[in-house]
């Protein structure tokens, strides 16, 4: 476990560094450099702690390595979502743990203020257009389509294989099994399909009002949105004086201040409101169907409890890929989240199996 927490430091490390090296603004590269400091430092005093060779454990893990192979491909601001989630974890465990042992809270155990402190202590040039990238870019996490993937295709594999494996436990996994499990794929394909796109549609028109009514409210009184900039700014710890600053700074760029009030007053991205529903749609349609044909394949080749039992086969190695990617949120062991994955699916699918075969049993009687 305290071998774990240090190698968690180490790539911890790894990433920010990563993040600095591939930033193109010189101020927010800067933040991601000293924070692979703080976090190298980190690891070097519980390397030191545990009396462990830290030059043994430097390299990054497979995690690590995978998030900047995945951030290649998918932005860089995945990482640093990644790394946000990560430094909140460690945060609320921290705070759990005092308020448990009636310790005081000191309010350094918040990393993320770490962060934003890191700008405004060690750069006094830092503008409000640099704090509202940061902002944003954090707020958006790139991982969120990578999310959605993972999930979409443990809905579509846990779903199926349950249906399957109740329509196989009632026909000994002969007649009907594989036209059953093609509807089950279809239909519930089709329903997150439409489910995404409703839920896209009308976020997306709700929050494109708001947005409006903010770009009115800054453009007919932007001497009261630039106090409320200034508020937002204080709020974050920045001094009223130079809240007041960057503020001034900040309204000169109407997009970039209607950027902030957005983020900040409504809790809007507006980034994540670009994509097309029909594209969601789409996405999660076929992350769906993925999941949910490998419970069926062998239906398409064999019958019988031939077919049933390389179904579980197919479904549970599946399960097992699917909690073994979710361990790139969560930082936990890949081979206790990969089999917690493959239990949970298996009991479900055991269930419905059993349900079926009582189901059978009665009609066949």
């Amino acid at each position: 476990m305290k071998n774990r927490n240090l190698q968690t430091e180490i790539d911890t490390c790894y990433l920010y560094r990563i993040l600095a090296e591939n930033e193109t603004d010189p101020i927010i590269a800067k933040v991601f450099e000293k924070m692979s400091g703080i976090e190298k430092g980190h690891a070097e005093a519980m390397a030191k702690k545990l009396n462990v060779s830290l030059e043994r454990l430097i390299q990054p893990s497979w995690r690590a390595l995978m998030l900047h192979r995945i951030g290649r491909i998918f932005g860089y601001d995945y990482i640093l979502g990644v790394l946000m989630d990560t430094e909140k974890s460690i945060s609320t465990s921290i705070i759990t743990t005092r308020k448990k042992n009636n310790m005081e809270i000191t309010g350094n155990e918040t990393n993320h203020v770490k962060i934003l402190r890191s700008i405004l202590d060690s750069e006094e040039k830092v503008t409000g257009k640099q704090l509202s990238k940061f902002e944003s870019r954090h707020r958006s996490v790139g991982g969120n389509a990578i999310r959605a993937a993972v999930l979409g295709g443990n809905d579509g594999l846990v779903s199926n294989f349950s249906l399957v494996m109740g329509i196989a436990g009632a026909t000994s996994g002969n007649s009907g099994v594989l036209l059953a499990g093609l509807a089950g794929l279809l239909a519930g394909a089709l329903s997150m399909a439409l489910g995404e796109w409703i839920s896209v549609k009308s976020s997306r028109e709700l929050y494109e009002n708001q947005m409006e009514l903010e770009r009115e409210e800054l453009e007919t009184n932007p001497e009261g949105e630039q106090q409320e900039i200034v508020l937002i700014y204080m709020a974050k710890g920045i001094p009223e004086s130079q809240a007041h600053e960057m503020a001034a700074e900040l309204i000169k760029d109407k997009s970039e201040a209607h950027k902030l009030l957005v983020q900040e007053e409504l809790g809007i991205n507006a980034e994540e409101l670009k994509g097309s529903a029909f594209e969601a749609a789409l996405y999660s349609f076929v992350l769906f169907s993925v999941g949910a044909v490998l419970p069926v394949i062998p239906f398409m080749f064999t019958s019988g409890m031939t077919a049933v039992a390389v179904s579980v086969a197919f479904s549970a190695s599946g399960l097992f890929l699917i909690g073994a990617a979710i361990t790139l949120f969560t930082g936990k062991n890949v081979w206790y989240s990969g089999f917690r994955q493959v239990i949970f699916g298996l009991a479900a699918a055991a269930i419905t199996f059993g349900i079926g075969k009582l189901i059978g049993v009665t009609i066949a009687g």
